[in-house]
């Protein structure tokens, strides 16, 4: 008998926005190969559907909503937790505490729901105090009526269990080594500094892109990211790479050969991000032998253990931490290996993807009222 599950909150697929969307292009097919009927709601202009790696067997739904950055996540939800209680799904993966306001629709019309409630989206500086507050109920409301409850790092469960009195999954989100394609003209390997992330402030961006006018004053500075929606960061970085010969800002990637050339040749990479429990980027990176360079958060040590270099969120400290980096190839080189060994052996997708699915097959046969 076919086993269904819809995954709600995510851009759909295929996207290459940010964790949750890099997951469901990993999970569905996977899910499918395992005997599962696959529908992933999605937004349209937010996928590829023209992309050659997209898996035909994965159903595609759109529904509507509005958006912006303040009421996409919600309006979408919304809509296709709607038409998910329509068709009955035997699960929802449900991704976001933010639909935690939905999970009531889901419950009503007898859909257990494995939700993924992602970083501590309430204390992100990039909401405003009405926009923490919504996370925050968001999460309450999860932890009420999400039949099981998947976290990224082991923190984010320990926070869960102390805030709202709920265990659940430990799955991360996975990293491969990729095939790269030719690095960018003009970069030196191992002679570089490179960032991934998105252009928000608890992701270190502001203080990077300091930092970076001290390191191009020795080596080439790559910057890779946005915020999606313009903002005073992406103006910086636009300025930054506009008066700074050695800076180069690419914006947002989604062609993983560029980025794995950039990360495989990379003398130094710098991870910032500080709420999210296991960033998706920190781990691709770990897997394509990057030697990092973090910001110093219980996560990323989690993360990381003895496999990066920690450093405070201060310019002129991440300056120095990478251009040490970049000049030490024995450090460099003990790095990469010991982050390779815990991406291959803790971080892989195979085992995200087993580990989801295992969840979903307990969900899916679970009482979905608590």
């Amino acid at each position: 008998m076919t086993k269904s599950v819809a995954i709600i909150g995510t851009r759909g697929y295929p996207s290459y926005y940010g964790g949750f969307e890099t997951a469901v292009r990993y999970l569905a097919p996977y899910l499918v190969d395992q005997g599962w009927d696959v529908d992933v709601y999605s937004r349209r202009g937010a996928t590829k559907p023209e992309d050659a790696r997209l898996d035909p067997r994965v159903n595609v739904r759109y529904t509507r909503g509005v958006e912006m950055k303040s009421v996409s996540t919600l309006t979408y939800g919304l809509t296709a937790s709607l038409d998910a209680a329509r068709r009955r799904p035997d699960v929802a993966l449900v991704m976001n505490v933010a639909n935690g306001y939905w999970l009531p629709i889901l419950r009503a019309a007898g859909i257990p729901s494995l939700v993924n409630v992602d970083g501590i989206e309430w204390e992100r500086a990039k909401w405003s105090g009405l926009g923490k507050a919504v996370f925050r109920r968001g999460a309450q409301l999860t932890a009420r009526y999400g039949s099981n409850l998947v976290f990224d790092a082991h923190a984010i469960g320990d926070r869960w269990k102390r805030d709202f009195n709920r265990d659940g999954f430990f799955i991360p989100y996975g990293g491969d080594a990729m095939t790269p394609g030719d690095l960018d003209p003009g970069l030196v390997p191992g002679d570089y500094v490179l960032i991934v992330a998105r252009f928000v402030p608890e992701n270190t961006v502001p203080e990077f892109l300091e930092a970076a006018k001290i390191i191009a004053r020795k080596h080439d500075v790559v910057i890779v990211g946005s915020s999606g929606y313009g903002g005073p960061i992406d103006d910086a970085a636009k300025l930054l790479d506009e008066q700074e010969p050695r800076v180069r800002w690419l914006g947002h990637l989604s062609d993983d050969k560029r980025l794995a050339a950039l990360w495989q040749n990379a003398g130094a990479y710098f991870h910032g991000h500080s709420v999210g429990g296991t960033n998706p980027a920190l781990v691709q990176a770990m897997a394509n032998k990057a030697p990092v360079v973090a910001r110093d958060t219980v996560y990323n040590r989690e993360v990381l253990e003895d496999a990066g270099v920690f450093v405070q969120p201060d310019p002129a400290a991440i300056a120095s931490a990478v251009i040490d980096l970049i000049s030490d190839s024995a450090k460099r080189q003990r790095l990469i290996e010991r982050g390779s060994e815990r991406a291959e052996s803790i971080y892989s997708w195979e085992r995200v993807c087993a580990s989801y699915a295992e969840a979903l097959d307990v969900t899916r046969q679970a009482v979905a009222v608590r």
